[in-house]
């Protein structure tokens, strides 16, 4: 496989961002709204908010995945990031989540001075947990039935990892 570039999100991109969360598989493991426009991306990515950057993942120039990573902007938590994570169904388990997420961890360890990222996982997504265990993080809870996602009520893990513990 061709090498996976990491990369800074750009306006070019919207359109791309647009292709990559309409896919079913990928939208369903988010707490997004199915059929994002093209002008919500173009809106992301003119007007970024303070403390939110947004990291996509290529190869042979095709965006195939992006994680936008959000630190906390309140004074008392502005050492806590959240992100959320997409990768085209047709790249998963190729390691283009691995790349994303070293990237982001890499900006909050040794950029941002963040000490803990927190995240929200549906409870049924395996790969997704996996890839978290395999960074750092660990489950802190569990929310029954937190978001509707196909016509279903799911549950949800918390997970989180704190720097240098």
């Amino acid at each position: 496989m061709s090498e996976i570039v990491i990369r800074h999100a750009e306006a070019a991109d919207a359109e791309a961002l647009q292709h990559l969360y309409a896919q079913v598989p990928v939208y369903s493991d988010t707490l997004q709204l199915p059929y994002p426009p093209a002008s919500l991306w173009e809106d992301r990515l003119a007007n970024s908010a303070p403390g939110r950057f947004a990291l996509v993942a290529c190869i042979d120039g095709k965006l195939v995945g992006n994680l936008t990573l959000m630190v906390e902007q309140p004074w008392r938590r502005r050492h806590v990031a959240t992100f959320g994570i997409g990768v085209d169904t047709g790249f998963q388990g190729r390691g283009v989540g691995s790349k994303l997420l070293e990237a982001a961890l890499e900006l909050c360890d040794k950029w941002l001075q963040v000490k803990r990222v927190e995240l929200t996982v549906y409870a049924d997504n395996e790969a997704a947990i996996g890839l978290y265990k395999k960074y750092g993080f660990s489950i802190e809870g569990r929310s029954p039935y937190y978001a509707l996602r196909d016509g279903e009520l799911v549950d949800t893990l918390h997970m989180g990892r704190i720097r240098g513990v």
